[in-house]
């Protein structure tokens, strides 16, 4: 590689990285914005179409820094990760698990996008249907960041993943209290799900990506490991 090629490829890591975060926060504040659901509590100040358009370009916001870092994450030398990999779940070579989530959740955004665009052609149930997609696009986001992410043991990516945490669980709650008041099933298996997800990662993480050799154990080629700062 030349230093060129090194220059590039730096580059393209930094923007992999950071877009990813920024992607997984307006990710996690479109669902939180979903999930409360923040058009209820409309004012003269504050509108309805106002509050549902907050809701849709925070959406189609996370997106766009989305496919940015799929395409960085392409044009980075480093890893073998093809535009492919972005579409087709565990196709590809590297961390084929963890990018593999990372292809379903986009999947999954860009499917309830797309229905969103042609709600008023597509009939309100399709689109409901479609749209309960969104709340398994955020966790498996979030494995993906973790599984996959080379910064995952940094205090800065922890603080940022608790911090979705709390958000969603915020507006989980939020509804639970004044939005499902005559569901109890509903809001008892909001709850719980919420609580289950934070107890996995309480669980999961220390023998996971904070244990030792997760880079190898995450499906790394081994080509990439010797010598390599991204671990």
């Amino acid at each position: 590689m030349t230093p060129i090629d090194a220059v590039a490829s730096s580059t393209y890591w930094y923007l992999t990285r950071s877009t990813g975060a920024v992607a997984l926060l307006l990710l996690t504040l479109s669902l939180a914005l979903g999930v409360a659901g923040v058009s209820r509590f409309s004012s003269p100040r504050w509108p309805r179409f106002v509050l549902d358009s907050l809701h849709r370009n925070v959406s189609l916001l996370a997106l766009a820094f989305l496919l940015v870092h799929i395409i960085t994450a392409v044009l980075d030398s480093f890893a073998p990760i093809s535009l492919i990999d972005a579409f087709v779940p565990f196709a590809g070579s590297y961390r084929p698990f963890w990018l593999g989530l990372g292809a379903i959740s986009f999947d999954l955004l860009l499917a309830v996008t797309l229905t969103s665009l042609v709600r008023r052609r597509l009939g309100y149930g399709a689109w409901r249907a479609t749209h309960w997609l969104a709340y398994a696009c955020w966790p498996i986001a979030l494995l993906h960041g973790l599984g996959t992410g080379s910064d995952v043991k940094s205090a800065w990516l922890l603080a940022l993943s608790i911090a979705c945490l709390a958000i969603v669980a915020l507006a989980v709650g939020v509804r639970a209290i004044t939005g499902w008041p005559e569901h109890a099933r509903l809001r008892g298996a909001a709850l719980g799900a919420t609580a289950a997800f934070a107890l996995f990662l309480l669980i999961w993480l220390p023998g996971g990506p904070l244990g030792h050799g997760w880079a190898q154990r995450s499906g790394t080629p081994t080509s990439l490991l010797a010598g390599s700062s991204r671990k």
